[in-house]
């Protein structure tokens, strides 16, 4: 029956993998839904959605984070696009809930900074400022069903505002992954994303005032009405294979560890195709050096049509990224501390940097 259930899953998914049209770029709203601010898994050009684990599964797909060992607190810190004064704020937290279920809870802010206030009559400024900021906040429980399925599903509550006006809406994520060969080394995940209904803006930003052409002394009240927009939903489809240049070690210490691999020398390669419904299909691949699980080492490309077409490109996201983790552990239980960098490599300005920090106890 389970396996019944994860092929009618592939089966609706991939129904849906077509529906997209490159035509209908721009048109989509709440784009920030397509940015992965974690550290980790962005040096790796988000190409690992079938082997992430963790809080980063949540933003690649969420059935990896049932492979939280225990429990995991991950803050980053990502300056995208350099020079734009762009900054993302991300805080997870996942916990192992029972042998089989893993809740996790994740914040992301995004801060434009002071943008001058511009009207019709002052386009120069000198009106003052405004700080427009993004939050999203995603509540995900995954499980693992057998030792080879898991699945799970995100919500997300989304928000965008400055002074004067605001939009909300929620999002729903879900996805499935399958893991199998000698040390499971083989992974394959399918995940739904970015699903919900349209959004709008309201507020008092959107009321001018203005008087009446046959008597200008009458003053009325003009409210303008925002137009809907859609969320940027995406399938994400993606395997990878662990190499082991060394020979394994399960580590079998403490219950919570007991599937935990280790070797000296680990390879992995990883591949992931996303489908986006308003704009191009992306093909990602990644590969990611391991020595210990201690120090790993990690390259990403993100392949897009006419992304080195000046005139024809859509996104400027697209190309190389770079990334290295640094984790040690800090007691005789498994505990661990970690250090994550990731660079992507960006059209226009100066790349975005990300940094963050990881505990695991």
């Amino acid at each position: 029956m389970k396996k019944i259930n994860i092929s009618l899953l592939i089966v609706l998914f991939s129904s849906y993998l077509f529906a997209g049209n490159e035509d209908r770029a721009g048109e989509a709203g709440a784009s920030e839904l397509l940015i992965n601010p974690w550290s980790r898994s962005s040096g790796l050009g988000s190409s690992n959605s079938a082997s992430a684990i963790g809080i980063e599964a949540m933003n690649l797909n969420v059935a990896g984070l049932a492979f939280t060992r225990s429990t995991e607190l991950v803050l980053s810190n990502t300056r995208w696009l350099e020079g734009t004064d762009i900054n993302i704020f991300s805080v997870g937290l996942a916990k192992r809930l029972g042998e089989t279920g893993v809740l996790g809870i994740t914040i992301s802010s995004m801060d434009f900074g002071e943008i001058d206030i511009t009207t019709e009559e002052s386009p120069d400024g000198g009106l003052g400022t405004f700080d427009p900021n993004y939050l999203n906040i995603g509540t995900a429980y995954s499980k693992r069903f057998s030792n080879s399925i898991s699945g799970g599903v995100v919500f997300r509550i989304i928000s965008e505002n400055t002074a004067d006006v605001n939009s909300r809406g929620i999002a729903l994520d879900a996805g499935v992954n399958y893991v199998t060969g000698n040390y499971d080394a083989f992974k394959f995940g399918i995940t739904l994303r970015n699903v919900g209904p349209p959004m709008k803006f309201s507020g008092n930003g959107l009321t001018s005032r203005g008087s009446e052409d046959d008597d200008p002394e009458k003053v009325l009240s003009i409210k303008r009405r925002s137009n809907e927009f859609e969320l940027p939903s995406m399938v994400n489809i993606g395997a990878s294979y662990d190499f082991y240049l060394s020979p394994v070690n399960e580590e079998e210490e403490s219950s919570d560890d007991a599937d935990k691999i280790y070797a000296d020398h680990r390879l992995t390669a990883s591949g992931t195709f996303t489908s986006n419904s308003f704009t191009r299909d992306q093909f990602r691949g990644g590969i990611e050096y391991g020595f210990r699980e201690m120090f790993m080492a990690r390259f990403g490309y993100v392949f897009e049509t006419d992304s080195g077409n000046e005139e024809l490109t859509r996104t400027t996201t697209s190309g190389p990224s770079f990334g290295a983790t640094v984790e040690v552990p800090i007691n005789k239980n498994g505990s661990t501390f970690g250090i994550d960098y990731s660079y992507r490599v960006t059209r226009t300005f100066d790349g975005t940097n990300s940094i963050g920090v990881r505990l695991t106890f």
